[in-house]
Parts: C-alpha cells; sequence; structure tokens
C-alpha cells in the first residue's frame, strides 16, 4: 500500500518527532528537579524569610505583608513544579508512541496541510506550529468520521470545508514505524486486528487509535441531557464512554474538573480494571463508585442493606421456595415506575395526615409525645413543604429542650451528679462566676451561683445527645412511614391505586419481617431513601456535572429517577446491553417511554452499537445464536476457533477435563482464563476442587483488583470485564434451562475474546442445542 520512499520519509519524521521529544524530556527532567529542590528549601526555611513581629500595630501589619510575600513566592513555584511537572508526564506518554495516525487536509482556498494524531498535542521547536494534534481536538474528528474526499469538522467558530486527500494509520514502537498503511475507510481492519488479537490486559486500555465512527458519536456528543448507548457485548461502550469523559475534560477544561463527573460502575472489581484509562489520556480519574456503595453511605448506620448480589443468588437459587414468587412480584414493583409515582402520592397524603414521629424521652422519662409532635407538625401551614415543617419542628423541639432544662436543674439527680464531677469541671464553672460577677450579672449568693453554674453544665452536658439526635430530625420516624405503606390498607388503596402486584399480602409480609429484623432488601433501598428525602429534604449534589452509568441495563426506572434527582444539574450517559438484562426488575432500557420521561423527548439521544469487537466471529456468531433477534449482532471479522461444548458423564470427569485444558491454554501463552459458575457458591466449590493442582484466584463481590492468572467467578461478577479463555462450568441444561437465565448464560460466554469452552454435566442448556449446531464443536 506505501512505497519505500513514503516509509522512510515517515521513519524520519518520528526520529525528528522522538529526538525533539527526548531533548525536550531531558530539559524538563532537570526543571523539574531544580524547582522542586526549590520548594522543598522554602517549605523547609519558611519561617526564617518571615519577619514575625506582634509588639505594634504596625509590626503586625508589617507580619501579615511577610507571611503573604513569601506564602506567593511558594505557590508560584508549586505551580510551575506542577505544570513542569503535568508536561513531562504527557512527554512520556508520547514518547512511547506519539502518533497514531495522519490525515491530510486542505481547507477551500488554502494548501494541503498534514495532521498527525496522538494521545496529547506537541508543538514544534519555534512553537508557531502543532506537530502532534490531540486526537479531541476539532480537527481530529475527520480521522474518526471521514473518507478522502470533500470533507468538514466543525469548530467553535463555525464549520471548516475542504478536501480530504489521506488518511494513513501507524503503529510506532520504540522509535521504529511498525505499522503503516493508508485507507478508504474510519479506521482500518488491519490496525484493529492487531489491537483485538493481543491478549487481555489487567487494565483496560485507551482506544483512541480505534475509535470508530460510530464510537466517535458517542465520545463527541455534546448536546444531550441524556445519552444512551445500547451496544452488543463487546461493542466498545466502556471504552467509548471513557474516551468521551476525556473529551470533554479536553473541550470544557476551563469549566470542568475530573472531580465534577461521576461513574457508577458494576461492582468494585470494575473500578480497578477501568482505572487507568483517563491517566493514559493524561486526564485525572473521575469519581468511581457503585450505586450499593452510595446506599451503604446514606442508610448503612440504620439497617443492614442487601446487595444485588445477594438478591442475584436468591432469584437464581431460591425457586422451589414457598415465598419465591412473591418475592419476585416485589422486587419487579418496587422497582417500577408505579412504585415511584405512589410515593410521590404519599408523600402528599403525608402533608395532610398520617405523619409518625418518636416521642422524646430523657433519663427514661417521655417529655414530649409522638402525639404532641404530631399536633405541632399540622399546625404549621399547609402550604409548608413537609421538609420545612420539619425544620421548623426541629426548632420547636430545641426550645422545648431549653424550657425543660431550666425545669430540669432542681432535679435531685442533678445534686448527685455534681457532687461526681472532677476538679476540672469545678474550675470552669468557677471561672464563668468570676466573669458574671465582673459584669455585674450576679444576683445571687456565692454558693447559689456556684450550685446554679454546676447544675446547668451537668443538664446541658446530659441533654447534649437529646439535642444532637432532634438537631438530625431523627425524631421523624421514617421506618414506620416506610412500613405504613405495607400495613395499612387505606393508605396502600390510596397510594398503590390499583397498580398493586399478585401476591401482596405475601410481598408486604416479607417486607414488614425484613424490617423487623433490622435489614432492607435490595429492592426496598432506594425506595425508603427517596422517601426519606422527600420527608426530610433532599441530599442533591449540585457539583457533579456528568453522570456515567455503566451496564445500566442492571438498573431499575425507580433507581434511574432518583439518580436523576441526586444530581439535578448533571448531564448523563447512560451504557449497556438489553441482551445482559440479568436481574429480576424489570431494565430501564426495555422502557423507552420512561427514559424520554426522565428528561424530556428533546433531551434524549439514543446510539446502537451493533457490531461486536471483543470477541472473534466464531465466538459471537455462537453467542448471538442464543438470542432472539441475534442476528442483528454483527461480528468484526477476526478468525479464531469455534467455542467448543464438552459433556462430562460426571463431575470427576469434569474436573479432570478442565485441569488439562488450563494447563494446555498456559503451555500455549493465554494470560488470563476465566472459569465461570453460575453462583458464588458453585464459585467457591470450584475454586476448593482446583485450587490444590494450580494458582487459581476466586473472585468475590469484595473483590477490589482485576489481575492476569486464573479466575474462578460468578457470571454476574464478570460483566464488563473480559478474558483470553474461558471455560463456562456446567452449561448443562439443568443448570440453565429457565428462560430468566438466558441473558446471564449469553452474559457468562460472551466474556471470553479468543476461545470459549462450555463444559456440560449431562446435556448441555437449551441455549446451545436450539442453536445452529453448526457455530459449535461438541466433543
Amino acid at each position: 500500500m506505501n512505497n519505500d520512499k513514503e516509509w522512510q520519509e515517515e521513519q524520519r519524521r518520528v526520529d525528528y518527532v522522538e529526538d525533539l521529544i527526548e531533548s525536550r524530556i531531558s530539559r524538563l527532567e532537570a526543571e523539574v528537579g531544580a524547582i522542586r529542590g526549590d520548594v522543598v528549601s522554602m517549605r523547609k526555611d519558611f519561617w526564617d524569610e518571615v519577619t514575625v513581629n506582634f509588639s505594634e500595630a504596625d509590626d503586625v501589619g508589617e507580619t501579615s505583608t511577610s507571611l503573604r510575600q513569601q506564602s506567593e513566592v511558594l505557590s508560584e513555584r508549586e505551580k510551575r513544579h506542577q505544570h513542569a511537572y503535568n508536561s513531562l508526564v504527557k512527554l512520556k506518554r508520547l514518547q512511547q508512541s506519539p502518533y497514531f495516525g495522519r490525515i491530510d487536509f486542505a481547507e477551500h482556498g488554502e494548501k494541503s496541510e498534514a495532521i498527525y494524531l496522538g494521545i496529547a498535542s506537541l508543538l514544534d521547536k519555534g512553537e508557531d506550529a502543532f506537530l502532534i494534534y490531540d486526537w479531541r481536538a476539532p480537527i481530529s474528528n475527520l480521522y474518526y468520521d471521514s473518507v478522502p474526499g470533500p470533507a468538514s469538522y466543525e469548530t467553535p467558530s463555525g464549520t471548516i470545508e475542504g478536501d480530504m486527500t489521506l488518511k494513513r494509520q501507524f503503529v510506532i514502537r520504540g522509535r521504529k514505524l511498525k505499522v503503516m498503511f493508508d485507507t478508504g475507510v474510519t479506521i482500518g481492519d488491519e490496525l484493529l486486528q492487531q489491537v483485538l488479537g493481543r491478549s487481555s490486559d489487567a487494565q483496560m486500555k485507551s482506544i483512541v487509535a480505534t475509535i470508530q465512527k460510530e464510537q466517535n458519536r458517542i465520545i463527541r456528543n455534546d448536546t444531550s441531557r441524556m445519552l444512551i448507548v445500547q451496544g452488543a457485548a463487546g461493542s466498545g461502550k466502556t471504552s467509548a464512554a471513557l474516551q468521551r469523559v476525556a473529551y470533554l475534560l479536553y473541550k470544557h477544561r476551563d469549566t470542568l474538573r475530573a472531580d465534577q463527573m461521576i461513574l457508577f460502575s458494576p461492582n468494585p472489581m470494575f473500578n480497578s480494571y477501568v482505572s487507568t484509562v483517563l491517566p493514559e489520556l493524561g486526564e485525572e480519574n473521575m469519581l468511581q463508585t457503585t450505586f450499593q456503595e452510595y446506599l451503604e453511605r446514606r442508610l448503612g448506620r440504620e439497617f443492614q442493606l442487601e446487595d444485588p448480589f445477594v438478591q442475584i443468588e436468591y432469584v437464581l437459587t431460591a425457586e422451589e421456595d414457598a415465598s419465591y414468587q412473591g418475592r419476585m412480584n416485589g422486587i419487579r414493583y418496587k422497582s417500577s415506575l408505579l412504585f415511584f409515582e405512589a410515593i410521590g402520592r404519599y408523600k402528599l397524603l403525608l402533608e395532610q395526615k398520617g405523619m409518625k414521629f418518636k416521642p422524646l424521652r430523657f433519663m427514661g422519662r417521655e417529655i414530649i409525645s409522638a402525639e404532641a409532635i404530631s399536633e405541632r407538625f399540622y399546625q404549621y401551614d399547609s402550604a409548608i413543604t413537609l421538609a420545612n415543617r420539619c425544620d421548623l419542628l426541629k426548632e420547636w423541639l430545641l426550645k422545648q429542650i431549653a424550657v425543660f432544662s431550666k425545669e430540669e436543674l432542681q432535679q435531685p439527680w442533678v445534686d448527685e451528679q455534681i457532687q461526681l464531677l472532677d476538679t476540672e469541671d469545678y474550675q470552669r464553672a468557677y471561672q464563668r462566676m468570676r466573669r458574671q460577677q465582673q459584669r455585674g450579672d450576679s444576683q445571687f449568693s456565692e454558693y447559689e451561683e456556684e450550685r446554679t453554674i454546676l447544675g446547668r453544665m451537668v443538664v446541658s452536658d446530659r441533654l447534649k445527645p437529646l439535642r444532637k439526635w432532634i438537631k438530625s430530625l431523627r425524631f421523624v420516624d421514617v421506618t414506620q412511614l416506610y412500613r405504613q405503606l405495607f400495613e395499612q390498607t387505606d393508605i396502600a388503596s390510596e397510594v398503590h391505586m390499583d397498580d398493586l402486584p399478585a401476591d401482596w399480602a405475601l410481598v408486604c409480609e416479607q417486607t414488614l419481617a425484613k424490617i423487623k429484623a433490622g435489614e432492607l432488601f435490595y429492592e426496598d433501598i432506594t425506595p425508603y431513601l427517596y422517601l426519606k428525602e422527600m420527608i426530610l429534604g433532599f441530599h442533591s449534589n449540585h457539583a457533579i456535572r456528568h453522570v456515567i452509568i455503566d451496564e445500566a441495563q442492571d438498573y431499575s426506572p425507580f433507581q434511574l429517577f432518583f439518580l436523576k434527582r441526586l444530581f439535578p444539574r448533571a448531564r448523563m450517559t447512560a451504557l449497556g446491553d438489553l441482551n445482559q438484562a440479568i436481574y429480576a426488575h424489570s431494565s430501564v432500557l426495555q422502557q423507552s417511554a420512561v427514559l424520554t420521561e426522565l428528561y424530556g423527548p428533546d433531551n434524549n439521544e439514543q446510539i446502537i452499537l451493533q457490531q461486536s469487537y471483543r470477541s472473534t466471529r466464531e465466538i459471537v456468531l455462537f453467542t448471538r445464536g442464543m438470542l432472539p433477534g441475534g442476528e442483528a449482532i454483527i461480528p468484526f471479522n477476526r478468525a479464531g476457533e469455534k467455542p467448543e461444548v464438552i459433556e462430562a458423564s460426571d463431575q470427576a470427569q469434569l474436573y479432570a477435563q478442565i485441569r488439562h485444558d488450563i494447563a494446555a491454554l498456559q503451555h500455549e501463552g493465554y494470560e488470563s482464563i476465566a472459569v465461570i459458575c453460575k453462583t458464588q457458591e458453585e464459585s467457591r466449590l470450584v475454586h476448593e476442587q482446583l485450587s490444590s493442582d494450580l494458582a487459581a484466584r476466586l473472585i468475590k463481590k469484595t473483590t477490589l483488583s482485576f489481575e492476569k492468572g486464573v479466575h474462578i467467578i460468578p457470571a454476574y461478577l464478570a460483566k464488563g470485564v473480559e478474558f483470553d479463555a474461558v471455560l463456562l462450568f456446567d452449561g448443562s441444561n439443568h443448570q440453565y434451562t429457565r428462560e430468566s437465565e438466558r441473558k446471564l448464560f449469553y452474559t457468562a460466554c460472551t466474556r471470553a475474546m479468543h476461545l470459549l469452552h462450555v463444559y456440560s454435566l449431562g446435556e448441555p442448556s437449551r441455549f446451545i442445542t436450539e442453536a445452529d449446531q453448526a457455530t459449535y464443536i461438541k466433543r
């Protein structure tokens, strides 16, 4: 595709750029070291350089000026050091692979210019022209979206039109041009083949060199309040979302910081897996958490909270339980928009009646009854919100406590406590009495003054926990208010209207028993928190500007509406795959009307990614056959071995075959191998059997890091990550036959990049046997 002369010219340019980078690195390393030395020295000698004198007013001013001047000098040095250090880090990243693409573009009426693209920009020696353009620059969009011929790109000042005469791609490693070819499409298959054919990494890598046109639409979308990305397994959803974060931080660098963006990921291990992508692109990592971690921070002190993994274990293993169907109906209803709306109606009802409060008790005595608090609450103007009425009630209760504390001074227990005070307490009382005498406030004898002051100290200290309890609004009985939704049939009929699920009585019984035990089902946590916020006031986060939700198909409509309330100023990007919706509740991605309602039809945009890049063509053809409508998934043309389905007559044969295959795969150089099981308990048993013969890591919901090696993992924890080889443990029809397990089975199989084996104790799952037998090998 390229002649030797062009190759030599491009290699000379690589040499020139690498030499320039090396010289700047050397200069910056010296500069960073020198400035660091200055900063350390200035911090060490800071007070020696400051004139400190407080004897006269003029001296105080001089001291203040000296402090400010020395602080400003130190601050300026620290900023210079940080700037130089950041530049050094950027250059070292460029040194590894300075650029990956070139486009030749001639704006109408201008000469053609060669534009080279890399992960960061680089100016020439005179610093008046770019040797490398940042992949996020407006002109770089031509590389991702256009083909040679007439082309245009958008800039802040308008559309630039012209002609692209060349699109070229490179692989540069160790100062050498390894691959170079011209292409007439967005990104040539040759480069993708190289990238996708490698082994899986312990951490996700940047994809800036291989961004596809449809992924570029996700990355550069800067208009939609709600961007929904529905993509097949391995279509690059998460990678594109992380590049999107880097792009937004670059484009809005004057107004947007990394800590104003938050990623909700499926589990803690996934946070580790994606943690290097943004630093690799020169950006700080955004905030990362899981939805469960957020719920634990908010309610973990009040209840023992079930997590989604415990819920799914129940769904997968407890079908024989007599209360199973009731629990399933409860999960679906409590996760729905119907229940979200029901709680909204419940809040309106509570504005008129039904609020529940806890009485105020002191030393075993009830000093203000729950009835008195409720009566006071409903005396406030009904136009005042519940949260504001609770604040007014708080102030009233604190005043009542102040009156009570004066009355309590004469109680015998106060004298008993005064006798137990230590010397330090008496000293505090004596000093307070002297101050009163100096002000002329005292109207008592010295003994009476001492007794009064000591009594006030004793009562105040004893009432301190109660005052704190009141200030935190704990007198509002939120737990009882949530219970009412399941206890009182008149309230249920009024707020739920006609939307109650089947087995409602059983749903209520299960919910109340759980709450009584001090626990909340996973499906109850968000509704409970939402009700609490509706009553006491929302803990909205106005600082967050962008919310990224990965594996969005695992979120319920209720949860997504709650997140919108939590981050009222934020734009949202939701990434998911309906074919991997493995939880019992209805996925929010199934309900387009719900998503449209979230921000309004004019603020939504949906992008569908149908091409799968992770797995070989053979694996994609096999896995898509498990899905109704799976033919819409387009495999990337990377050849590999057909998946193998291996039947075993008993567990001993099954384990022996898996041991043999793992050893063979390791010998062949497979670095990341997953034995994927159905549940955590099955994973534990498999690990127990295999770990005596080989180094295998058991992945749990608490595992924090993703590493290479042999992993034994439940299917629901493998979401979002990928492995060189996947060995699916016991994919028999006994294990995977219910329709609700189809997507879990598909999710497990689609984790494989290069090789997939499905082992079966007896007849394989119907999800295999009902598919095209030509797509797999049976042995």
